[in-house]
């Protein structure tokens, strides 16, 4: 069986409509198979779009991983940034151009296996990233996520606690600010900062480190 982040061509297409209300707004997509959460918003997505500083957020913005495209629509139509949705499911990326007509919103979608073909920089990326790519890729999704935003740019994303949120949430401290935003119902709702502040002070630590340490072998190995 083809997973939503897969291109089955012989799987056969059924788009159904769904009326979705989200903070009080109307949205309809299509869905069909072959593609994540087809029987409407999942929950995750759904605390994730709730939990976001939506009158904040402005710029350049990438949902990545889009599927058949709430996240990046609802950005659109409810703030004036410039967002562009990618995914590599052929078959998501025909359903967002199509609900983007139907929402009547301007965005910018296109196919990328991650982000072999992006070539900007953002000001937040927003996803509900893809679990079962295994972890591997997921955290070459998500560390990769750093080289794409602009210095102070956010990585919003949400991760059930039963795959791995509280060590996910741990692991990206290594690399930005992180903030965990919510929780709900087992879902985290996780804001990482593009900090170089931060990056700079770690790396001040780390030459310290280093230094201290030669110090104290120069010292033990001439017995000063």
């Amino acid at each position: 069986m083809a997973q939503y982040f897969e291109n089955d061509a012989s799987l056969r297409s059924e788009e159904q409509t769904k009326n979705v209300i989200i903070k009080n707004k109307e949205y309809k997509f299509l869905t069909d198979n072959g593609v994540f959460s087809k029987s409407g918003l999942d929950f995750g997505t759904r605390s994730l779009l709730e939990s976001l500083n939506i009158d904040k957020i402005t710029g350049n913005v990438l949902d990545f991983g889009c599927g058949y495209g709430p996240i990046g629509i609802f950005v659109a139509s409810n703030t004036k940034s410039l967002v562009d949705m990618i995914d590599i499911n052929l078959r998501s990326i025909k359903l967002a151009k199509k609900n983007a007509l139907l929402n009547n919103v301007e965005v910018n979608i296109f196919e990328s296996n991650i982000y072999s073909n992006i070539n900007k920089k953002y000001d937040y990326i927003i996803s509900n990233p893809p679990i079962r790519v295994g972890k591997k890729i997921l955290y070459e999704i998500l560390f990769e996520a750093k080289k794409h935003l602009n210095i102070n740019g956010e990585l919003w994303i949400v991760v059930n606690k039963n795959q791995g949120a509280k060590s996910l949430l741990k692991d990206l401290e290594r690399e930005y600010t992180v903030e965990l935003v919510n929780k709900n119902k087992g879902f985290y709702i996780i804001c990482a900062k593009n900090n170089w502040l931060f990056a700079i002070i770690l790396v001040m630590l780390y030459i310290d480190a280093c230094t201290l340490i030669w110090i104290t072998f120069f010292l033990c190995k001439y017995r000063l």
